[in-house]
Parts: C-alpha cells; sequence; structure tokens
C-alpha cells in the first residue's frame, strides 16, 4: 500500500509541472498585448513600456517561466498590479472564508446525497425514487446563482433566518460563523448533491442485483444492513470518484456563489482581478486552486484502496 501511494504522489509532480505551465500561459493566451491591456486605453507608450518591463516581459519566455516557477517553489506567487500586495499574502487573507464555505458544502451534500441515492435505490421505480430523481434534475438544471437568489429571498428576506450577505469568521462563535454559511453551503452544494446522488442510486441499484446481496436477504440479514454495510461499501468506489470529480464544481461554483452572498473569499478575489486585469492575481488564484483538486484527486486516490484493498496499481 506505502508503494502504490508514492507512486501516486509522485504522479502528481509532472501534472503539478503541466498545471504551472498553463497558469503561466494565462498572461500570454489572452489576446493583445498584456502591457498595454493592463495600462488601458489613455496610457503612453512609456508606460507600456515600464508595464512591460515590471512583468518581465522584455525577456524570453522559457527564462520569464523558469524566474516565475522558481519564486513559486519557494512561496512568491508574485505581487499585485493594483494593490502592490503579495498575491500570497491576499490569497492567505482570504482562505480562511473560502476553505470553510467549501468544507461545509462538503460535509453537507455527501452527508445529504449518499442516503438520498441509497433511498431511491432501495425504493426504485416507487414515487419516492422519482421524487429524489426530480430534485436531482433541478439541482442540474437551475444556475447556482438562481438558488442562491431564491434561497436568500425565501430565508434571509422573507424569513429572517440567515443573513443575506456577508461572513462571520469562527473566532466570533460557531454558531453565528455556521448561520452565516448555511445559504452559500446550500446553493453551492445543489449541484453537487445531484451529482452524488444519481451516481449513488446507479452504483446501488448495480450492487444490489449482485448475488451475494440476494443471499444476504435469503439468510435474512436486516435490509439496513444489506444497504449500509454489504452494498454502500461495495459501491464506494464509483461514489468516492464522483465526489472527486465534483470537486471542481465546488471550486467554479465558489465564484459565483461568493460573488451572490458577498462573502470575502478566493472566488471574490477572482472576480475582482479578472475585472481589474490583474494578472499576477489571476496566476496565483489559479495554481492555488489547481493544487487543492489535484491534492484533492491524490486523496481519492488513495481511498481506493481503503474500500477495495485489490486496488495495487
Amino acid at each position: 500500500m506505502l508503494t502504490y501511494i508514492l507512486r501516486r504522489i509522485a504522479a502528481t509532480i509532472p501534472v503539478m509541472g503541466l498545471v504551472a505551465l498553463f497558469v503561466f500561459s494565462l498572461l500570454y493566451i489572452a489576446p493583445g498585448d498584456p502591457a498595454a491591456i493592463i495600462a488601458g486605453d489613455q496610457a503612453t507608450v512609456q508606460q507600456i513600456a515600464h508595464i512591460r518591463a515590471s512583468l518581465g516581459l522584455d525577456r524570453p519566455f522559457l527564462v520569464r517561466f523558469g524566474d516565475w516557477l522558481w519564486h513559486v517553489l519557494h512561496g512568491d506567487l508574485g505581487t499585485s498590479i493594483f494593490t502592490n500586495l503579495p498575491v500570497l499574502r491576499m490569497i492567505e487573507q482570504r482562505a480562511p472564508t473560502t476553505l470553510s464555505l467549501m468544507t461545509i458544502t462538503l460535509v453537507m451534500s455527501i452527508a445529504i446525497a449518499v442516503p438520498m441515492g441509497v433511498l431511491a435505490a432501495w425504493k426504485a421505480g416507487t414515487w419516492i425514487d422519482r421524487v429524489i430523481m426530480v430534485m436531482a434534475v433541478f439541482g442540474f438544471s437551475v444556475p447556482v446563482f438562481v438558488i442562491g437568489y431564491l434561497l436568500a429571498y425565501a430565508f434571509a428576506l422573507r424569513l429572517p433566518w440567515f443573513p443575506v450577505q456577508g461572513y462571520v469568521s469562527l473566532s466570533h462563535g460557531f454558531w453565528p460563523w455556521l448561520r452565516s454559511l448555511i445559504l452559500p453551503s446550500l446553493t453551492l452544494g445543489g449541484i453537487y448533491i445531484a451529482l452524488i446522488a444519481r451516481i449513488t442510486r446507479a452504483t446501488m441499484l448495480e450492487v444490489l442485483s449482485q448475488d451475494y446481496v440476494r443471499t444476504a436477504r435469503a439468510k435474512g440479514v436486516g435490509q439496513r444492513e444489506i444497504l449500509y454495510v454489504h452494498a454502500l461499501k461495495n459501491a464506494a468506489v464509483p461514489i468516492v470518484t464522483i465526489i472527486g470529480i465534483g470537486f471542481a464544481a465546488l471550486i467554479g461554483g465558489a465564484v459565483v456563489t461568493e460573488s451572490v452572498f458577498a462573502l470575502p473569499g478566493i472566488g471574490r478575489l477572482t472576480v475582482d482581478a479578472i475585472l481589474q486585469r490583474d494578472y499576477p492575481v489571476i496566476q496565483g488564484v489559479v495554481l492555488v486552486f489547481s493544487f487543492i483538486y489535484v491534492l484533492v484527486n491524490l486523496v481519492v486516490d488513495i481511498l481506493y484502496t481503503v474500500f477495495d484493498p485489490r486496488i495495487r496499481y
């Protein structure tokens, strides 16, 4: 098992190298001269030249990439063009909000979606199954910002149970912190819950048709034990896989959710940086999100060996 884990960790190194190359290239993928775009329409030639020099655009691409990568490996993601603050410090200031939002969303989504999928598979073909699948389709179909506005209108304006906007840090108490994140988490988790529930249902239906499940029923094993001990454990690998893949939807949805609920997180920082064309901040945020996504998939690969010991490739 240790050899397998070391192999998976080693496999992430070239992946992160390619991600770093792509992130650095974002500055040059955009059409036009990045320095002229940053400077604006009223900038002089001297101002554009100064920006080009400050960004290192007057040096060869590979030299710039090597220098940038060297600084990244030493924890330096560059400096914001507009605030003149280190990008890493700006991300660190916003990280607690985004990490809190994504953690609550992840825990809540799994706690809701997996039982929903198991119940839908157990009651396949009944009205319970149809209701759950309709809810899943609704979660897929409605955009994140629409769900956010509906929840804010219903549970913040009509029923003043939760705040409309803003974030309360954990240092002010657990309930105020949780209360400020319930609506954003429900908004962000909508599509994630739908995705996990549908995959859980499909996988459980396949597992429940296996011979060993019929044998367990013939021996008089209780339905709950069959569902959650025998069937769910054997269906765990596809479910864990889709949880890891769907994590990308959380990252993308966090940008919209933080904008809707005015949360001072990394997603909101990304939107502001794009509007200001603050390329160092954009590069730093994309690199951090990419690293988190690669790390989550590494954890998923390791969890495979927990749920299915036969996996040792």
